[in-house]
C-alpha cells in the first residue's frame, strides 16, 4: 500500500533526479584554420644553401609578412623599428606604409633598446660566438671568435642574413638575422636577438638601407623573462 509518507519520499526523490545535472561528453575545441600561404614562403632555389618552404598549417596570417599601416610616419624610408614585446619588426617604406614581419624574441632581443645605425649586413653570415654564451655552453668553444666561428649553411643559427646594430660606433651586439622556426614566431626563445624566416631576412636584406636608424623599442615585459619556446 503507497502511504502519504511514501508518496511523498518518492516525490522528493523524483525532483532531486529531476535537478540533476547530467554527465556532458567535453567537445574539443576546433582546430583553428590556417589559410595556405603566400607563394613568397615557398623554397628558394637559387641560395648558395638549402631554404626550404615553410610548412603549411602553422604559420598564423597575423605573422605573414605584409603591408601595413605606417605607425612613425616622421622616420625615413629605410627606417626599422623592433618591437619586442608585440614580436613585430616594420620596415618603413613611405610616410603611409610600412612592411611588417613577424619575428621571435630571444633574450639578447629584450636587453637592449634605443636607436642604432645599420652599420653592415651580410649574406650567409659566420656566427663568432660570444664568450658570455660559450661560458654557459662550452661544447660552443669551437665557434669562438677566436676562432673563426661556425661556417655558414645549415646549422648555423643566424640563417640566411643577418643585419648588426652600432651605437655611436660600438657595436650593440644586437642582431637581425634568419633562421627562425616558423612554430616560434610570436614567442620569446632562448636564445638570439631578433630572428626572423629566412624567406622575410632575404626579403628585408634586400631592401635596408646602409646607415638607416634601427628604432628598438623598449620591452614592458619584467626582466628575466623566461623563453617559452
Amino acid at each position: 500500500m503507497l502511504t502519504r509518507r511514501m508518496f511523498v519520499a518518492y516525490g522528493v526523490a523524483a525532483g532531486l533526479g529531476a535537478c540533476a545535472r547530467p554527465e556532458l561528453t567535453p567537445v574539443a575545441a576546433p582546430a583553428p584554420v590556417i589559410p595556405p600561404l603566400p607563394a613568397f614562403y615557398q623554397a628558394i632555389p637559387d641560395e648558395p644553401y638549402p631554404v626550404p618552404a615553410v610548412p603549411e598549417g602553422v604559420l598564423k596570417p597575423e605573422y605573414w609578412r605584409q603591408e601595413v599601416t605606417n605607425l612613425w610616419p616622421q622616420h625615413a624610408r629605410g627606417t626599422i623599428v623592433v618591437d619586442p614585446d608585440d614580436a613585430m619588426l616594420y620596415f618603413i617604406e613611405s610616410p603611409e606604409m610600412a612592411t611588417r614581419y613577424g619575428v621571435s624574441v630571444g633574450a639578447a632581443g629584450f636587453a637592449w633598446d634605443g636607436t642604432a645605425r645599420l652599420q653592415f649586413r651580410r649574406e650567409w653570415p659566420v656566427w663568432k660566438v660570444p664568450a658570455t654564451m660559450i661560458a654557459r655552453k662550452p661544447e660552443l668553444a669551437p665557434y669562438s671568435v677566436a676562432k673563426g666561428g661556425m661556417p655558414p649553411g645549415p646549422g648555423n643559427p643566424m640563417g640566411a642574413r643577418a643585419l648588426y646594430l652600432f651605437e655611436n660606433g660600438v657595436d650593440t651586439l644586437y642582431r637581425i638575422h634568419g633562421d627562425a622556426d616558423p612554430r616560434e614566431l610570436g614567442r620569446n626563445v632562448s636564445s638570439g636577438c631578433i630572428r626572423m624566416l629566412n624567406q622575410d631576412a632575404i626579403h628585408l636584406y634586400g631592401r635596408a638601407l646602409h646607415g638607416a636608424d634601427v628604432i628598438v623599442l623598449p620591452s614592458m615585459k619584467p626582466k628575466g623573462t623566461d623563453a617559452v619556446y
